[in-house]
């Protein structure tokens, strides 16, 4: 899986809120994971792709319900995603909420991309991932998919199902989460993520239709989907920084290959979006850093090793330069404690 694509943290605070009511403490999990929990408090900050597969295994592991996503698709608001939410829900029918989604989906994940087809009396919404890029694992895919069918109902009516769902993951040991809440039949191990609804209700006239709000939510999106092509190149570097840094030190020249870009053309896009890649590793390796210390039992030498330092001594230095302190005395309680002594 390539690690460059991301999404933002408001979907995986919803898995954080998921987690905190059954009693699971996240950050830790979150840390694990190479996902900074501090984070979550920031609207418009984004986490690789690669670190939230890693959470959701996580999640499942700690919560031990593999349906967990679609418990985790329920935390889910309109105001979860800003400006696409309240765009789809003033939308003045669901065939039209769902074109639009397809037009804004790169706010949210640039992994995911839906596709929305009209096939004879059924509309076929397709979840699929980008070509050649990552594939959502099953539990995000859960989380999709049941999260879209809460928006038909929320937005039609309670009594809306798809007429079936298919989906590729591996038919799970208990069934009756998937019955329960698609109230449909549920089709594992298929050849793609689909959501298959009747035609009629796609096209009726939706109750909290309002045109002028859809309106000026779309020249939001369409001001934001201007400003992420700028930004995104910078989520990108950072994503692919954290899958090269345990291999040691990423060059430009290796980061630009993984875009798929020549080291110049990087180069220009990082200048032009207000930074460089020597800003952006330092601050990648800075924020990791903190995020692996804070983690009782890693230790500094690990630390170091994840993050492509050549030694111990290396680091140290630069996490003083950073910090103004040791990362011996910081984090854990228990390697400050090692660190005085």
């Amino acid at each position: 899986m390539s690690q460059s694509a991301t999404l933002l943290t408001s979907w995986a605070l919803a898995l954080h809120r998921t987690l905190e009511l059954r009693g699971v403490q996240s950050h830790p999990l979150f840390v694990k994971a190479g996902l900074d929990p501090r984070l979550l408090g920031d609207a418009n900050a984004r986490y690789s792709m690669e670190g939230m597969t890693r959470l959701w295994r996580l999640a499942v592991e700690s919560s031990g319900d593999p349906a967990i996503g679609l418990e985790m698709a329920r935390q889910v608001s309109p105001t979860t995603f800003h400006a696409v939410g309240y765009r789809l829900n003033a939308s003045s029918t669901l065939r039209e909420a769902f074109e639009r989604l397809v037009h804004a989906v790169a706010l949210v994940s640039d992994a995911l991309r839906p596709s929305f087809t009209r096939d004879g009396d059924c509309y076929h919404v397709i979840l699929s991932a980008t070509d050649g890029g990552p594939d959502l694992c099953e539990e995000e895919t859960d989380a999709v998919a049941y999260l879209l069918v809460r928006f038909c109902r929320v937005a039609y009516g309670r009594e809306l199902s798809p007429r079936e769902v298919l989906l590729r993951r591996a038919r799970p040991p208990e069934l009756t989460p998937y019955e329960k809440l698609f109230r449909c039949k549920v089709t594992f191990e298929a050849e793609a993520d689909v959501l298959i609804y009747e035609r009629a209700p796609f096209e009726a006239t939706l109750p909290g239709a309002n045109p002028e709000l859809a309106r000026i939510n779309d020249e939001l999106i369409s001001r934001h989907l201007a400003r992420h092509a700028g930004l995104d190149v910078v989520a990108r570097v950072r994503a692919v920084l954290e899958e090269l840094l345990p291999q040691g030190e990423p060059t430009q020249e290796k980061v630009a290959e993984r875009l798929h870009m020549s080291s110049r053309s990087l180069q220009r896009r990082l200048v032009d979006s207000g930074t460089g890649f020597r800003e952006l590793l330092a601050e990648t390796r800075r924020t990791l850093a903190l995020a692996y210390l804070a983690e009782p039992g890693c230790s500094v030498s690990e630390v170091a090793y994840r993050l492509g330092f050549s030694d111990v001594s290396t680091f140290t230095r630069a996490f003083r330069r950073w910090t103004g302190q040791p990362p011996s005395r910081f984090g854990a309680p228990s390697r400050a404690r090692q660190g005085r002594a």
